[in-house]
């Protein structure tokens, strides 16, 4: 059985995940740690758990849920994995953060791209790949259908949605995306989101108000 240690770090109240089982292999999810305490965190919590990082996934590429990329593939020599159609939203990165006055390591290129269906097994886990497009142009979730999880980044919130009005962004693909793949999923499904507390999918099916219209309301 996978469990999840979530933190939020940085000056986006970004949550970073590791999920883990018993094997002690770990993946760590949207590192967005970015001062030296965070970091630190990170590094205490994996050796107090003895944990071993073995991938570490990115659901999307914006500046919050990347700034950990390089600290973490220096630390623990791992793989990078993306979907492909982030790799420019990863790439532009280094261009912009200065002019928000933020200081980003740049992140190295990806090992590996994932695509819709994939599974990425590691330990006794198996996370399945979701192609959830809307926020950025292929933001991806981690939907581990066994433990009754997924990790949605910023595409469903508590009480809310990602937002659409950065590049790459729409607002009717991201209705779609959570109406058709997410929303589809049990009610009992708990959703790690990449900013805000936990919910499910139930939940926010019933009492999320960005999701009480209809896709022409969008």
């Amino acid at each position: 059985m996978a469990s999840i240690v979530g933190f939020t770090f940085n000056p986006f109240y970004e949550n970073t995940y590791l999920i883990y089982d018993r094997t002690g292999q770990c993946v760590i999810v949207d590192p967005g740690c970015y001062e030296q305490e965070e970091e630190d965190a990170l590094v205490d919590t994996i050796r107090r758990k003895a944990l071993k990082p073995v991938m570490l996934l990115n659901t999307h590429c914006h500046v919050d849920h990347v700034f950990g990329n390089k600290f973490v593939l220096d630390t623990w020599q791992i793989p990078l994995i993306i979907h492909k159609g982030e790799l420019p939203v990863l790439e532009e990165v280094v261009n912009y953060a200065p002019t928000l006055g933020l200081y980003y390591k740049p992140s190295p290129k990806p090992d590996r791209f994932v695509e819709e269906g994939e599974v990425i097994a590691f330990g006794e886990t198996r996370l399945q790949v979701i192609l959830a497009p809307g926020h950025s142009p292929a933001s991806i979730c981690f939907y581990a259908e066994k433990d009754q999880f997924i990790v949605s980044g910023d595409v469903l919130f508590h009480n809310s949605v990602g937002r659409t009005d950065l590049p790459g962004g729409n607002a009717k693909t991201l209705y779609t995306s959570i109406q058709e793949k997410l929303l589809t999923l049990p009610d009992v499904t708990k959703v790690y989101p990449g900013h805000m507390q936990a919910t499910t999918i139930g939940r926010e099916r019933t009492q999320n108000p960005f999701l009480q219209v209809t896709a022409s309301d969008w």
